[in-house]
């Protein structure tokens, strides 16, 4: 029962508590002030503008992050910092509509992530991987980064849909109505997301049992809502009729391939009516990737050939149409690392069929115009962001040679290349930690935050079939309450449920408690649990029971028991790096269990 528990725990640790060390990203680019020349000059580049204008050499000058001049005849400010770019291009930095900064990612830290991205001329991405209570903790530590822009997209999907077979509901709203969907956006946008990510197709490729999908009424009452609150709604989309849907619906970027089959008339004119753009992912779904060509007599592998040519055959024939194209990958995902998949995906738009300079300006301008951001980046005009990217090379003849990168720019200052100095943060693996206070949660507050202003989530176990739980907090005495976890289990083995008390907002940054000894808590329940603490080095666990009475534990931290395997890091115990407390446990298939918790602090 209690190898139940913990593969709850080590579970959840992945999907939530390792995002500390994993995933802190925010909504601008972390492009501290520094010491620098008032201008900056890029001479005898080659310039593609990815505004409609013939490649020409051109000098560039960039004042205040910005773009100040560009143009065959513009002389240099007098004391502008020069740089000679003959022989290379200069483009706009590339967008990418669709990362997800996860700890099972290549690679899996975030300054890294960030430099890999940097060093593909990529300046500006999504992240699908956030959650809303992490967007201030993150957009913090990555004012202290060399990384691109990062736009937050907050998750939304159906019960029992894609994206929220492992989430719970504060990192991935649940709806099936449309009011459900009304009240979720408006929930989502008090944490001031940059962009709305729905999963509205449960299709599972024809390899694993679907997912459920989201109606045409609940998706068009919340881009309805989303687009009330001036934010743009892309979609997890892979089905032709669920595209008609999207488009229907007014989505603003369907982010993935339709490939159940070719692309009929319909979907190309309610796409082209109602303005929807077209990410495909191609990268994600190239057969063969990571050196994994499997066995073409395998069903599976002539499956996905077949869906992967639907997809190039779809984004041909939907950029022919008029359809904007732009460029998202699925970064993080399996076999898909992050930067070099971006560029990956601007070769195999040209193996679509698009020619270099469309793949090109589907990567920087219709990207931009897709996120509603072409009046500030995407192209390279005066009074536009300086993001801009060096290549060894001519990428608009031959699309390989956007993997030359040379030097980066991010609003004007250079974060790749010669002469680029990465900052001290760049270098971090967290943010600094911050100290431990000793009362964690006496659940009292009205609010279901914990004395740490930190909010409570459910840790039930993932799948079509999850665990069923109920957290609620109850009374305990006249004037003292605790909290109460009741959960029927899924049907199936290792079901879970849980609770996790993060130790600072969204779990991002760190605490360190070496001024304390261990954990204690009051528990009572109907059998045995697991207590895990998170840190940034993996899951630390130990074996509590609970009966009917109330009882108080003291688990000190030397009784701490790292979990083995699953996305656990090397590292000894430290103390000085905690992120959740959790508190969970598992029971036969169907069965019943139940916990009350309260108290819950270090001594």
């Amino acid at each position: 029962m209690m190898r139940t528990a913990r593969t709850g725990l080590n579970r959840r640790w992945f999907a939530a508590g390792a995002l500390a060390a994993a995933v802190g990203v925010g909504g601008a680019a972390g492009v501290a002030a520094t010491t620098q020349p008032d201008a900056t000059a890029i001479v005898g580049a080659t310039v593609f503008d990815a505004a409609g204008n013939a490649p020409r050499i051109a000098t560039v000058v960039i004042k205040n992050g910005r773009i100040a001049a560009v143009g065959p005849n513009v002389k240099p400010p007098r004391g502008a910092r020069i740089i000679r770019a003959d022989g290379e291009a200069l483009l706009p930095g590339l967008i990418d509509v669709h990362t997800h900064w996860t700890p099972a990612g290549d690679p899996r830290l975030t300054p890294d992530i960030a430099a890999a991205y940097l060093a593909a001329g990529v300046t500006t991405v999504n992240d699908f991987n956030a959650a809303p209570e992490s967007y201030e903790p993150r957009r913090r530590w990555l004012a202290a980064l060399d990384t691109p822009h990062v736009n937050f997209a907050a998750r939304i999907s159906t019960p029992g849909g894609h994206g929220a077979d492992w989430a719970d509901t504060a990192t991935t709203k649940w709806v099936n109505t449309p009011e459900a969907a009304r009240a979720a956006v408006r929930a989502v946008a008090a944490y001031k997301p940059d962009v709305i990510k729905a999963f509205t197709d449960g299709w599972r490729y024809g390899s694993a049992p679907d997912n459920t999908s989201m109606d045409a009424w609940t998706l068009a009452a919340l881009v309805d809502e989303a687009h009330k609150h001036d934010l743009k709604v892309l979609t997890h989309t892979v089905t032709i009729d669920k595209g008609k849907e999207a488009a229907q619906a007014k989505v603003d970027v369907i982010a993935h391939s339709l490939q159940n089959r070719e692309v009929d008339q319909e979907v190309v004119e309610r796409m082209k009516a109602n303005g929807t753009f077209y990410a495909p992912t191609l990268a994600v779904y190239e057969p063969g990737k990571g050196g994994k060509a499997g066995d073409p007599a395998d069903p599976k592998v002539r499956q996905a050939l077949r869906k992967f040519d639907y997809a190039l055959h779809n984004v041909k024939t939907l950029h022919d149409a008029g359809v904007v194209v732009a460029l998202g990958t699925d970064a993080g995902m399996p076999d898909t690392p992050h930067g070099t998949s971006t560029l990956r995906e601007l070769e195999l738009l040209v193996r679509a069929g698009l020619t270099p300079t469309e793949a090109l300006t589907a990567g920087s301008a219709g990207s931009a115009k897709a996120l509603g951001q072409f009046g500030d980046r995407g192209s390279i005009e005066v009074g536009k962001r300086a993001d801009l990217v060096l290549v060894k090379g001519r990428p608009w003849e031959s699309i390989g040679d956007i993997r030359k990168t040379d030097r980066v720019f991010v609003d004007g200052r250079l974060v790749f290349g010669p002469g680029a100095v990465r900052r001290a943060a760049d270098a971090a693996k967290a943010m600094p930690a911050l100290p431990a206070k000793a009362r964690i949660d006496d659940f009292e507050r009205a609010d279901g935050r914990t004395n740490l202003d930190t909010l409570r989530t459910d840790n039930a176990d993932g799948g079509l079939d999850r665990t069923v739980q109920i957290s609620t907090v109850i009374p305990r005495g006249p004037a003292d309450h605790a909290l109460s976890v009741a959960a029927r289990m899924a049907y199936k083995n290792n079901a879970y449920a849980g609770v996790i008390l993060p130790l600072s907002r969204g779990s991002i940054e760190p605490v360190d408690a070496r001024a304390f000894h261990g954990l204690r808590f009051d528990i009572r329940g109907d059998g045995a649990y697991t207590v895990g603490v998170n840190s940034l080095t993996g899951l630390w666990t130990a074996e509590v029971s609970g009966g009917p009475a109330w009882k108080t534990v003291e688990i000190p931290f030397t009784a701490l028991k790292k979990e083995a395997g699953f996305r656990q890091l090397p590292g000894p115990w430290t103390a000085d790096d905690l992120v959740e407390i959790q508190f969970g446990g598992g029971r036969a298939p169907g069965q019943k269990m139940w916990f009350e918790i309260d108290n819950v602090e270090f001594y």
